[in-house]
Formats: structure tokens, sequence, C-alpha cells
């Protein structure tokens, strides 16, 4: 991959999180001016990622992945930002995965070589950029999803039109009543194998795919059993379609896992029987800057029921934060903060992990007390205790859920070390 671009792209006060009055600068040299958070050496609110815990994650990953024999192919949609592209391929990344043809496009304008688009890839624009990449570059390796024989059908006569020399690899997509995409019976998904059979060599069934993040019943253990039973059904589609000889040569892949039950994945997988080579790719994105609520917990329950993951030492720690001031105390228990929906996720609220009060570089913890009740544009709503420490002018740092959504609202996000020293800055491309 090539991030230079971005390392020269120019920075000025029109930047979210930059100082009123800055002179244009190139990202890669916002580490010299040595800014500093606690310092208010930058305006409010303020995104910012952790170094340590970012190296901290992806090793904690690559040591899971040695253990498990798993592959990865982190889902970029998470953070879009290409330099952490980069970190997780030289980690040791199979390949990056991508929700939506733009983000395809950002990935190979800075030089992703292998994609798997974890969706159908459907539309005129969208099945000719894709087919004119595949002619362009004869080292891509782009893998897309198929749930249908009408896709496939649409997918195949734009490879013909176009002359494409090689064929277009697809997974078989495995899905369940009321869920996403994804065909619901083995019947179907048989159909839509032989439908790719029946394209070759210009279309190539490489694999069945699933996503089972969205799976939630009352309890736990309730879950997981749902869980279970769906990547039960794709090792079913993978072993009746191998069966059938559907498959085209090389290693078969199974994939599936985001960033809660990627050890049941691998666990089930293994199990698969194949009497074929194949490999085993999950698609976590969120492992690398983690969270403080959502994948905090997932990642606790995770640890729970797998003895291979918590054999691993300290486990992933939350990486990205979002900085506010206190602006008024209104109320003896309320304080209203600088941050909003425009500035960090609300799905669940984030959490107040630390404070610091200008002059004083050393954050405290938040006490026991302060929840966050509510988002406006601009503001956030926090229940506080009658006797909180916090102030007017008061900087509180909060712990995110959900990085997804924290990411999407910042076009600059800056590094910082365990002092909040500013080291670096990532671009995102949303």
């Amino acid at each position: 991959m090539d991030v230079t671009s971005i390392e020269r792209m120019l920075l000025d006060d029109r930047t979210k999180g930059m100082p009123g009055g800055v002179a244009p600068f190139a990202l890669a040299t916002i580490g010299e001016k040595r800014w500093n958070v606690l310092a208010e050496d930058l305006p409010l609110p303020l995104a910012v990622i952790k170094e340590s815990a970012l190296a901290h994650n992806g090793a904690w990953m690559r040591r899971f992945l040695d253990l498990s024999g798993a592959k990865i192919a982190p889902h970029g949609k998470t953070t879009m930002a290409p330099q952490l592209f980069a970190r997780q391929l030289a980690d040791g990344a199979w390949g990056i995965t991508v929700a939506t043809v733009q983000q395809l496009q950002v990935a190979r304008e800075f030089g992703v070589g292998r994609v798997v688009l974890a969706n159908q890839l459907v539309g005129r624009q969208a099945i000719r950029f894709v087919v004119s990449e595949l002619q362009r570059d004869p080292e891509f390796d782009f893998y897309c999803l198929v749930d249908s024989a009408e896709n496939v059908a649409s997918l195949a006569a734009a490879a013909r039109e176009a002359g494409l020399q090689r064929p277009i690899q697809v997974l078989l997509e495995g899905g369940y009543p009321g869920g996403r995409t994804g065909v619901r019976d083995l019947a179907a998904a048989l159909s839509v194998a032989r439908a790719v059979k029946d394209a070759s060599p210009i279309i190539a069934l490489r694999g069945v795919e699933g996503f089972e993040g969205l799976f939630h019943s009352p309890t736990p253990g309730e879950t997981e059993a749902q869980v279970a039973g769906f990547l039960g059904f794709l090792v079913e589609i993978a072993v009746a379609a191998a069966h059938e000889n559907l498959f085209a040569p090389g290693t078969l892949i199974l994939s599936a896992g985001g960033s809660a039950f990627y050890d049941l994945v691998v666990r089930r997988f293994k199990e698969a029987g194949l009497d074929r080579e194949f490999m085993i790719l999950t698609r976590s994105g969120c492992y690398l800057t983690h969270d403080s609520v959502l994948y905090r917990e997932a990642f606790a329950a995770l640890c729970a029921r797998s003895t291979q993951a918590a054999s691993l030492g300290p486990g992933l720690r939350p990486a990205l934060e979002v900085w506010a001031y206190v602006q008024s105390r209104p109320e003896p228990e309320k304080a209203l903060l600088t941050i909003g929906k425009r500035d960090v996720s609300y799905d669940e609220p984030p959490v107040a992990l630390h404070w610091a009060r200008p002059g004083d570089c050393k954050p405290l913890p938040v006490p026991d007390g302060h929840l966050v009740t509510g988002f406006n544009d601009q503001h956030c709503h926090m229940r506080v205790p009658p006797d909180s420490p916090l102030q007017v002018g008061d900087m509180v740092g909060f712990g995110i859920s959900h990085p997804c959504l924290t990411f999407d609202k910042w076009q600059v996000i800056c590094l910082v070390d365990d002092d909040y020293t500013v080291t670096g800055a990532i671009r995102t491309f949303f």
C-alpha cells in the first residue's frame, strides 16, 4: 500500500479538531508540533486514538489467529482509514473487507491488493468498476457475495460484454429468516451454486459466507445457540456444494465472524468435515480500536467461553476516545458537555472515563454516578452526583461504543501517546 498522498494532505483550521489560526501543514508533520490534548493545544470535542492500544490489539489478534489457524480480512468500513488498513495488512491480514463499492474504490486507490466485498455486487456502475479493475490489474484478488441466480447472470453478462479474461470470484452467502441478505435454505443455496457452475469459467464459486453478528436473544446462551445453528447451516451448504463439485479449483473459503463471535466461527468451521483444503476467514473490523461498551462486553463474553482466547493474556483495550468540555452545570445533578450526535456514536451511550482540569495534565478517573442520558446535535446531557467534581471548563474523556459510528464523524483523528501528546493522525474516507 502507498499512503504517501494522505501524509501530504494539508490540514488547517477548517479541519475539525484543528486549532484556529493554524497555518496549513502536511498531515505527516502533525507530530512535530508536540500538541497535547490535556494542555488545551487543540479544541474540543476531539477524537483521539491511543497508539499503545492499537499496538496491543494488533498483537493480540495476531496471536489469536496464529493459535486458531484462521485468517482475517478486517472490515474496512469500521475505520475507512487506509493508514490503518496498511497497519492491519502489515500485521498479517489476508486482505481487507468492504461493504460498498465506494469503500472498494478507496481501498484500491491506496493499493489494497485483496478485497472481499461482503455484499452483493449490483448496479451498472459498481459492476463496471470491478470488471475494469480486474482487467487493469492482473494481481487484484477480488471476491463478492451472491445469493441469487439473477445476480449471477448479471455479473456473467457484464464480464462477457467487457471481454474479461479471468473469473469474478464469488462466495455463496447464507442467510436466515428475518435476517439480511443470503439464501434461506439449502435448496436455494444449491440452486445459486449451480447457476455459478453454469456460468463458469467467467464466474467462479470460491466458498461460502455468512454474517452471524445480528443474532440477539434474551440470554447469551440462546444467542450462542442461534449463532451455532447458523454456522452449521453455512457448513451444510459447503458440504453439499462440494459433494456436487460446484466449487472452483483452489482452497475453499469459509467466512463469517464479525467482532463478537469469531471464536465460535473458528470452532465450528474447524469441524466442517470437508474433504478438500479450506481456510477459515474471519472479518472483525472493531478489534483494532475496540471500544468501551458494546464490544468490551462482547469480548468479555468471548473470553468467558473460549479458553483459547483467555489464554492469550491481557485482552483488547479501548483505543478510541472523544474528549469534550463541561460547558454548563445548570442543575445540581446535570452537566452539559460539548459533544453531540455530530461527534460520537450514540446507539449505545458512551461512558465518561477520565477528567482533567485545565493546567493539570494528569487525568483522573471519573467517579461513579456520571451517566450520559442523551444527545442533541452538539450537546451531551449527563446526570452527575450532587458532589461531582466537574466544573465548567473541565475536560472529560469518553469511551465510545460501536467504533464504526464514531469514525465516520471525523475526517482526521489524532494519534496520541499515553500522555495525550499528539504523535500523528489518520485520515478517513467516508
